[in-house]
């Protein structure tokens, strides 16, 4: 069942580029709200609501049935609507009784909601992992019941086993899932939520003291790097998808010493052209660039050819692997690494690490001691 119980408006459908007509859902601040004001409605009028209404951040309100399960608690289940989220489906419980004499309103986590261990993400040492504008919609909800102080604790059964799919952990936010949301809608994929992931996670890392950060520009990338860089502390290690513009300039902002960037050989020719944002969308990589490194680096024909064989790097990548011609991808680390000094205003020291599209190897890198490939 939905977590609506009104028809979708038409901007609670919004065109994703490449994806017209997906559904969006309710973020679990939003269900949260649901929750609690569905929990206290009961503890101070005694009627158990099948269903709430609460307002979102912008003004409009929304209504939600409520469950409720063996131990008397009220439950929201979340509707993510087509976006891929790991929370889809779960069950937001709330359980509201009235704060001892003295208390303010409290809200807690229990379990399979996360607990802040580490700084960084704005929230004490030791609270629950709901960010500021989900807990203000918790209070604004719980208002709309009554005005007494009340205890709010908050639970998702197997909230654990979905926290384990994200990057809480890393972050230091233990024991589940986090109540997040900044317009209490979902909507299905948000670039703007995995900007703000690669920034918070770089704060994190800045807050927990750290002066050196890998961006890696995904799974495969961050597996090699993590392989060649082991001494670092896991939470140094940001996947930044295509968002490397973004990330060498939050970077910069928290005074990172050193960066890592590790990424494949499309990645890197799109940086090396001075495209910080990556998305095959809004580039495409410029084999020109390409043809004019095999060039420049005395690559032979072969190489020079694959260079605009095609419309993809791999090919290009590929070719000089095979004909055991480095000089060419190592010459694109070094044009990739002075792109992205630049953009970043030159404030740290950088490496550019190239992979291989398995991410089992680093092929090259370049840094300040020059450019060339790895012997591993």
């Amino acid at each position: 069942m939905s977590a609506l119980q009104v028809p979708h408006e038409p901007e609670m459908s919004p065109t994703v580029a490449g994806r017209k007509g997906l559904r969006s859902g309710w973020t679990t601040g939003t269900c949260a709200s649901a929750a609690a004001k569905a929990a206290f409605s009961v503890l101070r009028g005694g009627v158990r609501p099948d269903r709430v209404e609460v307002g979102l951040p912008a003004g409009r309100r929304v209504r939600f049935p409520i469950e409720w399960d063996g131990e008397g608690r009220a439950v929201v289940v979340k509707d993510a609507g087509d976006d891929p989220d790991c929370t889809d489906g779960a069950r937001m419980t709330a359980e509201v009784r009235w704060a001892d004499s003295g208390e303010e309103r409290v809200l807690r986590a229990g379990k399979g909601v996360g607990t802040i261990t580490k700084l960084g993400l704005g929230l004490t040492l030791g609270a629950p992992a709901i960010n500021p504008v989900p807990r203000r919609m918790i209070l604004a909800a719980l208002g709309e019941v009554g005005p007494e102080p009340v205890v709010v604790t908050f639970s998702v059964p197997d909230g654990e086993a979905m926290a384990a799919e994200t990057t809480n952990a890393r972050l230091g936010i233990l024991g589940g899932i986090s109540i997040l949301g900044t317009s209490g809608i979902v909507r299905p994929f948000s670039t703007a939520s995995y900007r703000a992931s690669v920034v918070q996670q770089i704060d994190v890392a800045a807050a927990q003291g750290e002066r050196t950060v890998v961006l890696a520009t995904g799974a495969r990338s961050e597996a090699a790097a993590a392989r060649l860089y082991p001494g670092l502390d896991p939470v140094c290690l940001v996947e930044v998808g295509d968002f490397t513009g973004i990330a060498l300039r939050r970077a910069a902002h928290v005074g990172m010493r050193q960066v890592i960037f590790a990424g494949m050989a499309g990645k890197l020719a799109k940086l090396a052209a001075g495209v910080m944002m990556t998305h095959f969308h809004r580039s495409e990589v410029d084999t020109s660039l390409l043809a004019a490194l095999a060039v420049e680096s005395g690559a032979p024909p072969a190489v020079v050819e694959a260079a605009t064989a095609t419309a993809t790097a791999r090919h290009f990548f590929d070719v000089c692997v095979a004909e055991s011609c480095l000089a060419p991808l190592a010459l694109l680390c070094e044009r990739a690494r002075a792109a992205c000094l630049t953009h970043a205003g030159w404030s740290f020291e950088l490496e550019v690490v190239l992979v291989d599209y398995e991410g089992s190897t680093a092929v090259c890198r370049a840094g300040l001691n020059g450019a060339g490939p790895f012997l591993l």
